[in-house]
């Protein structure tokens, strides 16, 4: 059986006065490490104007709560 996955896209514009918009690979692994120490097994990047974030649909409420936490939603 395939594992459904949701991408969330972030507009580095709209990233919060505390993270470093300059540099969005680092705000990536910030992300990304903020979500794997709540358990959800993500993949986060930084593409040109946004940030993408991979998981499994399943974890979606979860990754939404520890992104509002982070204020980026």
């Amino acid at each position: 059986m395939t594992m459904a996955t949701t991408t969330i896209r972030i507009d580095v514009a709209t990233l919060p006065d505390h993270l470093d918009r300059s540099r969005p690979s680092v705000v990536a692994e910030v992300v990304e490490a903020a979500l794997r120490e709540a358990g959800i097994n993500a993949d986060c990047s930084d593409l040109f104007s946004h940030l993408k974030i991979d998981l499994p649909t399943a974890q979606l409420a979860a990754a939404s709560a520890v992104l509002v936490d982070l204020q980026l939603i």
